[in-house]
Formats: C-alpha cells, structure tokens, sequence
C-alpha cells in the first residue's frame, strides 16, 4: 500500500502539535461526542466509541471527561451539536490535502480553513477534488518489541488485519476502520506495545516537490494540525523524499 511513510510523518509533526493537552482533549471529546452520537453511547456495540475511548485512554484523557463526551453525544447532557465534516484542497505545488473536522459551527470553520489554505499557498477545493486519491484505513504503529515481529504479525493477521508493513524501527499495521479496536485489543491483550492506533486516510500514490515547496507544504499541514476543529490532515506529500525526510528529522 503507497503512503505508508506520508502517515508515518504527519504523525511526527502531529505529536508536536498535541503536546498542548488541553487542545488535544477537546479534539478527543468531539471525536468521542459524535461516535456515541452516531452509534450510541454503549462502546460494546459501538466500533467507532469503542476505538475513540481506547484512544483518549491512551493519552491519559481523564474518566470524568470520556464519560461526559459520551452523555453529549447521546444527549443526556448538553453540548453534543457536533457533526463531522470533509474539507479537501492542494497545498503548494499541487499536493492533495484532505482534513477531517469535527465541528459544532460549520459557518465559523469553513472561512477558518480557508484563511489558512490561502495563507500558506494552497486552495480549498470542491467536495470531491481529491478524496477520489485517498484510502480510509484503521493504522497501528508499533516501535517496540521489533524482536517478536513474526509474533505481532500471526496476532494481527488473525485478528482482520489486511496488510503489515515492517521498518527497521518499526511496525505498521493497516485494517479497515472498523476493524482497527478489534486489532488493537488483541495486541493490548498479548502485551504488545502499540504507539499509535487511528483511522487515518492514506494516499494511493505520493507526489515528490523541491525543498522550498515541500517546506511550505509542511507549514500549511501543521497550521492546520493545529486548529481546534481538525482531527487528522492527510496530503501525498512524498515523506520518502530526502529533503522532506531531512527537514522532518530536523524539526
């Protein structure tokens, strides 16, 4: 599957980004708010908060606030007007950005958008302009215990996994967005380390940009990352690309 390293950077650039926890559990909250709103607030019987709730877990998002987000979205509490929404465009040189918003105020998130769009050199686009581009895939990345490979590998593969690849620091594994609680339990239960699990959206194919270009690109991903609205940023940003990757390394 093309893009793996796209993901792998972004998240690099992300955990920067989410180093400002309050942010990072407001975005949480919403993503919990609109699974429970969507699939009903018993994670049980519902992938998406089931998954959304192993994540806020994970990154140390208190009790009382999981807990809150779920009577929000099935309103048993105020607070749950919020809808997901898909905004798509290119960043300089033409690369296919798609971001993911969870938002309670579309007419103040829109403009928002694509202020930033136009500030660093890229355009919001039509519905539909690149999402044709990209895959929605379940993602588990593991960088420890790289010596029981094989052992990660029979684990997931058993458990709906549809691909795996594997780095010299470490392992990615991809599933279907409902899939992706199932994978991640069964590695949780065989005391498997996992770094990240998410529903991310991965590029078929990548595109390669000069230096200049691809450091505004990286720019315009990392203004959006940060905007309270945005879950995840995917572009084809060619991660593999040395000048990208060395810029990535140096940030």
């Amino acid at each position: 599957m093309a893009g793996h390293s796209h993901w792998a950077g972004i998240k690099h650039k992300k955990a920067l980004v989410d180093a400002k926890r309050s942010k990072l559990w407001s975005k949480l909250s919403k993503a919990i708010i609109v699974a429970a709103k969507l699939g009903g607030g018993d994670p049980d019987a519902n992938p998406r908060l089931r998954a959304a709730i192993q994540e806020a877990k994970s990154l140390s998002m208190p009790k009382d606030n999981i807990e809150r987000a779920i009577k929000r979205g099935t309103g048993e509490i105020e607070g749950g007007n919020v809808e997901e929404v898909l905004y798509e465009g290119y960043g300089p040189g033409g690369v296919a950005i798609m971001c993911d918003i969870m938002t309670d105020n579309r007419n103040r998130t829109a403009p928002e958008l694509r202020k930033l769009f136009d500030t660093y050199g890229g355009n919001l686009g039509a519905t539909g302009c690149v999402s044709y581009l990209f895959d929605r895939k379940g993602v588990i990345v593991i960088r420890e215990g790289m010596e029981n490979v094989e052992r990660i590998m029979e684990i997931a593969m058993e458990n709906a996994a549809e691909d795996i690849e594997t780095y010299d620091d470490r392992i990615e594994i991809f599933t279907a967005p409902e899939n992706l609680s199932q994978v991640r339990t069964a590695l949780e239960e065989a005391d498997v380390a996992i770094d990240v699990a998410q529903v991310a959206r991965i590029p078929q194919t990548t595109v390669d940009v000069d230096e200049e270009t691809a450091r505004k690109v990286l720019k315009l991903l990392e203004a959006l990352e940060d905007h309270d609205d945005v879950q995840n940023v995917a572009s084809n940003l060619n991660f593999d690309n040395a000048a990208v990757a060395q810029m990535m390394e140096a940030s």
